[in-house]
């Protein structure tokens, strides 16, 4: 049946009046003055050259409980740089990362909770509450990205993990700072994704959605035509901004959104590469890692967001590394505090590598992948990090960092030591207040720094 507009009790369209669609669904008309739209949604023309490469992505890679200081270590440069046993599965990507020694966060270090006081605010830089009735911490600069960023994809943004968000108390705090790296407010964690099938769905969606989006749709134009040709000039120009504003239905029912005409620029994927994965939680950590982050290159490839956290693990984590040779079926936690004995040390490293190893993964991944002349990985910039430095001492004065691709102008085959250049800046914020420029996001301080990282 024809979709139809509200009658108007007089020979003005009434405030309330609506775009009726298929189903009984509606959209309200919003009678206000407009928001200004950028070009990319308004169909303006973009200025020759604007915006014609790739977007720079961001992504955090977090793994929890710290690494075995005598084995992550790097020097040289380049092709010719060495780098520790911790860190050994990066040696092809040498040239494509850049090792940075000595950063930390001042509240993190300060804190009287070894672990809980350390890992929330691994991306905000501010502190951990410790009151038990009021869950409290900052914004992680993701979120910030998302709040400037966010909507020039369908996505705003990922936040994936492995292990279930914890809800139980430990050491006096909620487990909840010990599960979420990424906060949308001060007060408000943002929950991870842990079922791979889940964040398929999210990129992708099903057919039956698309089609009801796109009958939708097309009954909510056929209905804003007929107003049109009823309405005076300035409310047509109202209109005419209303309907731009949902615009982003249509992007969700086209697989080429965002296929870069207006920009100048077109993802290289417009279709899944993979199959959707199983309803089903996976059941071993290698197959639900790998499945995070091939997720992670379909959402950077097809363009459906920008920005991801992902956790390998939660801060004391029970995860069971039992799987990797040599490793004997202790939990990560266990391993990590080990007292220095020997055995214990040589399963620890294991579990580092392995971790190393799945960074590494995605970076293989997403350095094979063709952006017309570039990499995934050239027009990226993937952190790599722990909230703790020696895991057994619960060391915080600095914190195990990678940085990898060429996103934003970055400059890898380096190594950047903030310790012993004495800089009096080596403060995490200060890098992430580095990374946001390159993402567009200019702000004059963030968290605990008002300073840019030198030399980064």
């Amino acid at each position: 049946m024809k979709a139809s507009v509200s009658p108007p009790r007089n020979p003005s369209i009434s405030r309330r009046a609506f775009l009726r669609g298929a189903a009984g669904i509606s959209l309200a008309l919003p009678w206000m003055e407009s928001i200004p739209l950028r070009a990319e949604d308004s169909g303006q023309v973009v200025p020759k050259g604007a915006a014609t490469k790739p977007p720079v992505r961001f992504a955090c890679i977090y793994f929890s409980n710290g690494v075995e200081p005598i084995h992550w270590w790097a020097k040289g440069r380049g092709a010719e740089m060495e780098i520790g046993p911790g860190l050994e599965p990066m040696m092809p990507f040498r040239e494509d990362m850049i090792f940075l020694r000595g950063l930390y966060n001042q509240q993190a270090a300060a804190h009287r909770s070894v672990h809980l006081g350390r890992i929330a605010n691994l991306l905000s830089g501010g502190w951990v509450s410790t009151d038990q009735n009021d869950i409290r911490c900052g914004r992680t600069m993701d979120q910030v990205l998302v709040q400037q960023i966010g909507d020039r994809t369908p996505v705003p943004s990922l936040i994936l993990g492995i292990e279930p968000t914890e809800l139980r108390l430990e050491d006096g705090l909620s487990m909840l700072y010990g599960s979420c790296i990424s906060w949308t407010s001060e007060t408000k964690p943002a929950m991870k994704e842990i079922y791979p099938a889940r964040v398929f769905d999210l990129l992708v969606g099903n057919g039956q959605s698309r089609r009801l989006d796109r009958s939708i749709l097309d009954h909510v134009m056929d209905d804003a035509k007929d107003l049109q040709r009823r309405i005076g000039s300035s409310d047509r120009r109202k209109l005419d901004d209303y309907l731009e504003s949902i615009r982003d239905v249509e992007k969700r029912i086209e697989h080429a959104s965002r296929d870069g005409r207006l920009e100048g620029w077109r993802p290289s994927l417009t279709e899944p590469d993979m199959p959707r994965p199983a309803e089903s939680l996976p059941q071993n950590v290698p197959e639900h890692m790998k499945l995070m982050l091939d997720l992670i290159v379909l959402a950077f490839r097809m363009d459906k967001t920008r920005i991801v956290t992902c956790m390998l693990n939660n801060d004391l984590s029970q995860m069971n590394f039992g799987f990797l040779p040599g490793v004997e079926g202790s939990l990560h936690l266990d391993l990590t505090h080990n007292g220095r004995e020997p055995k214990r040390e040589a399963m620890y490293l294991k579990t580092n590598q392995y971790h190393v190893e799945q960074f590494a993964y995605l970076l293989s991944r997403m350095k094979a992948i063709d952006e017309g002349g570039q990499s995934l990985l050239d027009n990226s910039m993937l952190l790599f990090c722990s909230n703790l430095f020696d895991g057994d001492r619960h060391q915080a004065d600095q914190m195990p960092m990678l940085l990898a691709g060429r996103g934003g102008g970055l400059k890898p085959g380096r190594i950047l030591d903030y310790l012993d250049q004495g800089n009096d800046n080596r403060r995490a914020c200060s890098l992430y207040l580095s990374l946001m420029d390159r993402m567009g996001v200019n702000l004059p301080q963030f968290g605990d720094a008002d300073r840019r990282l030198a030399g980064i």
